[in-house]
Formats: structure tokens, C-alpha cells, sequence
């Protein structure tokens, strides 16, 4: 987009094109210094300069990771920044190699997703260390004690209450289960401590069985997985499955419905327009699934990096409010129900006014096409 004001030009470029190889693309937004002066905003953003934002996820290839991206990209160009995006796919050399790079290149703010190793709180450290502002999504807990990074999540513990207090309310607390779940990563241990407790809670939930991978081919190896499981347990023998990834539960509705099985309920976390899509399909076994809305995470993330670079305060942790959706809700809607149009279903649907300053709406405003 461009802007003229006072004979200063702000450019930007918009790469929106996410490469499924290497999971990276790039969009710039900002401005380029000089003399202009944009009144209402932190010194920092006053004079259009150059703002320098990498976005780095270890996870990638999923429609979540893609909507989260978005959502950093749109935030991003509206707030004049460049922002440059890398997912590594579930590599971790890659996504190590991704922060070195950025800390190397001396970016202003990094927001991370999924680091979950030792070795990202070190490059997080050199990072701050360096003055680079850091925000982390979904991330080791050890994180949030860093001075001045902010660890946010999808409050993975109501998520996980959400979904499993349906399920015991849906089967009054008696039921034979099989468990989609991978450790490993912070938010799959924090949902699995919530999964732990209901079953101590309801010792009528019986878990018979329970598989999980985090690869580029989650949903097919788990597709693999239920199949085999429901081969295993005949018609009357299972009653529902949690899973705890969407990803999981797509492969888990595909070998249900290819198993011509109705007997079998799936309570799932996390939506996408490809979750939406199977939610929707007639006689779907998916019956619920608790999220956040993906895009609204990641503009959120760069809210709270930009009041880092403003200087101004900015909390240790946050977590993103959770809403449960049912395929009932969906099937009220008289067209197809996508993450554009599931706000006319379920109330404020990805909508927050968190963090959003009222020099961010001006510094937005200024940079308006």
C-alpha cells in the first residue's frame, strides 16, 4: 500500500503466498524514516521508521498454523511493520536455525509458537540480550520468566475442561474412550493434566486405547490408527474419542466415516475451515470441538509485541479465552459455516479488544490504504 504525507512515501509489500515446503513467506508494511511525525503514537512508531518483526513457528503445514500466520501478517501490515514468517514444520534444527538467524540479522521483535525446549529459552535469552523484543505462543513455561517476554496461550486447561465436560455430561459420566494426545509439547502436557484429572474425577470414563504423532502427516498416520482401533473394538465396545489436536481428530473423523461407524462421538480441540468442513459433513463424527479462533492468536501476539517496542508494560503470561462449538450449533446456520461466516453462529467469534491501545487504532488508521 502506499501513503503520501507531508512528501514522505510509506511503502508496502505484501507476500501472502505460504510455501508449503519450506513454510515461509514474507510481508512488509513499514515505514522508512525521515521526517515525518505521526501524532498519538509512542515515540518509537512517531517517525515511520523501519519496524522489523520475524515470526517463527515450529509447527507448520496445518490449516491452524496457516490462520495464525495470517493473523500476524494482517496485524503486522496494519501496524506499518515488516514482518518476516518462517514455520519449520516440526523440524527442530530448522526452527533453531530460524532463531539464530533472526537474532543474528538483529530484528526488533521475534513472536515464537511451539518452542519447547531448553534451547529456545538460551536463544530467547541472547535474544533479550540484544534488546530484541520477544513474544511466545504456545511455548515453554520457563519462558514467562524471562524480564520482558510475555508467554501467551489458548488457556489449554479450559480447552481441554470444555471439550471432556461435554463428553461426560453427553455420556452421564460412563463411557469407553480412546485418547488422541502426543507429548512433548507445553500445551499437550497442560491439556493432559486436565484429561488426568477427569478421569480420576469419573472413573466411569475408561480409557481403552490411545495413539499420537506430531509429523507433516499427522492426520493420515492417526486416519492408520483409529481404523486399526475400531477393527479392534466392534460396534457397542467404544463410545467416543478425545482428541487433543485438530489434526488428530481429522484423521479420526476420515476412518470413522470410512468405517461406515455411528456409534462413535469425537470431542476435539482447536477449528479450522478444514475442521469446519468435516464438523459439517452429514453425519459427522465430530460432535464438538473447543478453540480459539487461530488469526485472532496471532494478532494478538503482535499487539502485545508492539507495546513491547512502545515501552510500555506488558504481562508475563496471557491466555486467550476458549469457546466450545458443537456440530449442532453449525448445522443451525442456513449456509456452509466458515471461520469468516462462525461469528454469525457463535457470539464474538474472533473478536478482542485486547491490547489494542488506542495508539495502536491511530497508528493503524495512518497506515490504512
Amino acid at each position: 500500500m502506499n501513503k503520501t504525507n507531508k512528501g514522505l512515501i510509506v511503502s508496502a509489500l505484501a507476500l501472502t503466498a505460504f510455501l508449503a515446503g519450506c513454510g515461509e513467506s514474507e510481508q512488509t508494511a513499514s515505514g522508512q524514516g525521515g521526517e515525518t511525525s505521526i501524532e498519538g503514537v509512542p515515540e518509537r512508531f512517531a517517525t515511520g521508521e523501519e519496524v522489523n518483526v520475524r515470526v517463527i513457528r515450529k509447527l507448520g503445514g496445518d490449516d491452524h498454523t496457516a490462520q495464525f500466520l495470517a493473523g500476524v501478517q494482517e496485524e503486522g501490515q496494519a501496524l506499518g511493520f515488516n514482518v518476516d514468517v518462517f514455520a519449520a514444520n516440526g523440524d527442530t534444527a530448522k526452527f533453531h536455525d530460524a532463531i539464530n538467524q533472526a537474532i543474528t540479522s538483529g530484528v526488533d521483535g521475534l513472536i515464537l509458537s511451539h518452542g519447547d525446549d531448553a534451547a529456545t529459552v538460551d536463544a530467547v535469552k541472547r535474544a533479550r540480550e540484544q534488546g530484541i523484543e520477544v513474544v511466545a505462543f504456545d511455548s515453554i513455561s520457563e519462558l514467562s520468566d524471562l524480564d520482558g517476554v510475555t508467554l501467551t496461550s489458548q488457556d489449554d486447561e479450559a480447552l481441554a475442561q470444555l471439550a471432556l465436560d461435554q463428553l461426560v455430561d453427553d455420556y452421564n459420566g460412563e463411557a469407553n474412550i480412546a485418547y488422541l494426545w502426543v507429548d512433548g509439547f507445553p500445551p499437550m502436557v497442560r491439556r493432559n493434566a486436565v484429561y488426568t484429572e477427569v478421569l480420576e474425577e469419573h472413573p466411569g470414563i475408561q480409557e481403552l486405547s490411545r495413539f499420537g504423532v506430531a509429523s507433516e502427516d499427522t492426520s493420515v498416520q492417526t486416519q492408520n490408527a483409529v481404523a486399526a482401533l475400531l477393527n479392534q473394538y466392534p460396534e457397542g465396545d467404544l463410545d467416543a474419542i478425545f482428541a487433543t489436536w485438530d489434526a488428530f481428530a481429522i484423521g479420526a473423523a476420515r476412518a470413522i466415516q470410512e468405517a461406515g461407524r455411528t456409534d462413535v462421538s469425537i470431542y476435539g480441540i482447536d477449528v479450522s475451515n478444514a475442521d469446519l468442513q468435516i464438523i459439517q459433513q452429514e453425519d459427522s463424527a465430530w460432535a464438538y470441538t473447543a478453540a480459539v479462533d487461530p488469526k485472532l492468536i496471532g494478532a494478538i501476539n503482535t499487539r502485545i509485541l508492539a507495546k513491547k517496542l512502545a515501552g510500555e508494560e506488558t504481562p508475563a503470561t496471557y491466555d486467550l479465552e476458549a469457546t466450545l462449538i458443537s456440530r449442532e450449533d453449525l448445522a443451525g446456520s442456513s449456509e456452509p459455516v466458515n471461520m469468516v461466516t462462525l461469528a454469525d453462529v457463535i457470539p464474538d467469534w474472533g473478536e478482542s479488544d485486547a491490547f489494542e491501545e488506542e495508539w495502536i487504532t491511530t497508528l493503524k488508521d495512518y497506515y490504512k490504504q
